[in-house]
């Protein structure tokens, strides 16, 4: 057991950090995923517009495909989806926008985690297919993150301004009424970016009066329609509560059309392909741990082996018998029965001081009554007659004795059939 103890100590170690990881990623549920991802439920996480949109009986799912295809399709939401070959044509504006000491980090989607690695962009050709799904009378939900342009925008005829980021939180308001804006009196939220909006029948959903700048706007493009907003944080968790803003998010969808609303999450790192590292990517590397962990255990269970000793080595044996040989050759020729008797009796005492319930270091009248004690008379008996014949050894042939009496005692440590008879024990009392 003592041998063990330190594996003991390092698997509880294990064990703990591993439900404790547990623990804490359960209890920040929703902090894997992606920034603006429905299954995030940080306050930078739209996990509230998903759920808000489902409890309000509008049918809201979430989209782990790519937009390749696109057949069956609703309306599509994209919350922060990067675009591919996404550009900056105007950075002098961009970098005036922004305080000197800032940075432009803002014009990226801050990723958490993994997610910066394996979260893919809108394609070429999903973009074209996307707008032909929308060209088809279906409408699509575009919530860009800072003020980049793209192939997307620019087939609906948006550019994107970005908005001076010194300036607090807005107050939005709807400059005309519109199915868009139903129930809306103001809505606040910190923007991002500003639209400038070059085609015709476009319809302004949300401006910055003080400033007269459109912040969110409906496009026609074929037979859809496409819903633009530079307010990324409006979609947030953090932001549902204030003022108006969840019933923007109700009025705005239910006049998009019956749905369903399907929410990207394939370009949130989301996609409907399963495998072992995914998800070990995906939901935090503590389940990968726990599943090493658990095949090492398998492992080490299956090291162990279970039945009757196996003999040792030809080698072992041999070496062992040598070193028994030359043992007993040195106690020979030095006389030192006594001596040797006395090794034999405490090598016995130890061992029956175990199966007696006793630390090996108990003396034997202990390790006798222990024995007498568990019903084991026969080794009390034996282990007295081993001990009282040990005090009168005097040459080799008594020695010899003694130990061959020791080791019938201990096989009846363990019998494998009847035990002997009494008057066994009595003729090794009386000699």
């Amino acid at each position: 057991m003592r041998d063990r103890f330190p594996l003991l100590m390092v698997g509880g170690l294990l064990l703990t950090a591993l439900l404790g990881t547990w623990l804490v990623r359960g209890a920040a549920r929703g902090g894997f995923a992606d920034t603006l991802s429905t299954w995030r439920a940080q306050p930078d996480g739209a996990r509230g517009l998903f759920l808000l949109a489902q409890e309000s009986g509008l049918p809201a799912v979430r989209r782990t495909a790519d937009l390749q295809i696109t057949q069956g399709t609703g309306s599509l939401v994209l919350l922060a989806v990067e675009v591919e070959d996404a550009r900056e044509d105007d950075p002098d504006q961009t970098a005036l926008a922004a305080e000197r000491d800032e940075g432009l980090e803002d014009e990226e989607v801050p990723r958490h985690g993994l997610n910066r690695l394996h979260v893919p962009e809108l394609s070429e050709g999903e973009t074209e297919k996307l707008l032909e799904h929308v060209k088809g009378g279906h409408s699509l939900i575009y919530v860009p993150w800072g003020s980049k342009e793209n192939r997307l925008l620019d087939a609906v005829g948006v550019k994107l301004t970005k908005a001076d980021t010194s300036l607090p939180m807005r107050t939005l308001l709807p400059p005309l009424s519109s199915p868009y804006t139903l129930g809306v009196e103001r809505v606040e939220a910190k923007v991002q970016a500003y639209l400038t909006l070059s085609q015709e029948g476009t319809v302004p959903v949300l401006v910055d009066e003080p400033l007269g700048l459109t912040v969110a706007a409906v496009v026609p493009y074929g037979a859809g329609k496409v819903l633009v907003l530079g307010a990324p944080e409006l979609a947030m968790n953090q932001a549902l509560a204030r003022a108006d803003n969840a019933q923007f998010w109700l009025s705005a969808l239910g006049a998009l059309g019956s749905g369903p609303y399907e929410f990207d999450e394939h370009h949130h790192g989301f996609t409907n392909e399963r495998s072992v590292v995914d998800f070990a990517r995906r939901y935090g590397l503590h389940f990968a741990v726990g599943q090493l962990l658990l095949g090492l255990c398998l492992w080490a269970v299956a090291l162990k082996r279970f039945g009757r000793p196996r003999p040792p080595p030809e080698s072992v044996r041999v070496g062992a018998t040598d070193a028994l040989f030359a043992m007993s050759r040195l106690y020979r020729e030095g006389r030192h029965h006594g001596f040797a008797a006395s090794l034999i009796t405490r090598g016995l005492t130890q061992e029956l001081a175990l199966h007696a319930g006793l630390p090996a270091h108990a003396p034997t009248r202990a390790v006798v009554e222990g024995l007498d004690a568990r019903g084991r008379e026969d080794l009390a008996n034996g282990l007295r007659a081993v001990v009282r014949n040990a005090e009168a050894v005097s040459d080799e042939s008594a020695l010899q004795q003694l130990a061959t009496r020791a080791a019938a005692l201990r096989n009846r440590i363990h019998p494998s059939g009847p035990l002997p008879s009494a008057p066994a024990d009595s003729t090794a009392e009386d000699s």
